[in-house]
């Protein structure tokens, strides 16, 4: 009878008992493992090169990412200055105005109080 770990390609997985392992038995009497393994070298390859362009992609992102929250932070801090800036101006203008107002308001009597007294 055949060996019952024996696969086609020549390759056969053994279960080890309760581990994750899988032990590989390689069968000389098949001489395509030479092609098999060089296209597994290829693939290999070709996956490195493709992991290898996704993390410098990563990476670019990433630095992307953290020049957008440097910007976005410093344009917070941009706008919570001009906040304050508005709100001290609208504060001072506002003491302008009464100011203004109240001044206009004296002026205003002096000048009726001054015409009642010189039309008499």
């Amino acid at each position: 009878m055949a060996n019952p770990y024996r696969s086609r390609e020549g390759l056969s997985a053994r279960p080890v008992g309760a581990s994750d392992e899988i032990q590989l038995r390689i069968d000389p009497l098949h001489g395509d493992l030479d092609e098999e393994i060089t296209g597994l070298h290829s693939q290999v390859r070709r996956l490195k090169s493709v992991a290898q362009e996704i993390e410098a992609e990563t990476k670019l992102q990433n630095d992307i990412i953290s020049d957008l929250q440097m910007t976005l932070s410093q344009a917070g801090a941009g706008v919570k200055n001009g906040m304050k800036r508005l709100n001290r101006a609208i504060q001072q203008s506002s003491n302008h105005i009464l100011h203004v107002i109240i001044f206009g308001l004296f002026f205003f009597t002096l000048v009726y109080l001054w015409s009642k007294l010189v039309r008499k």
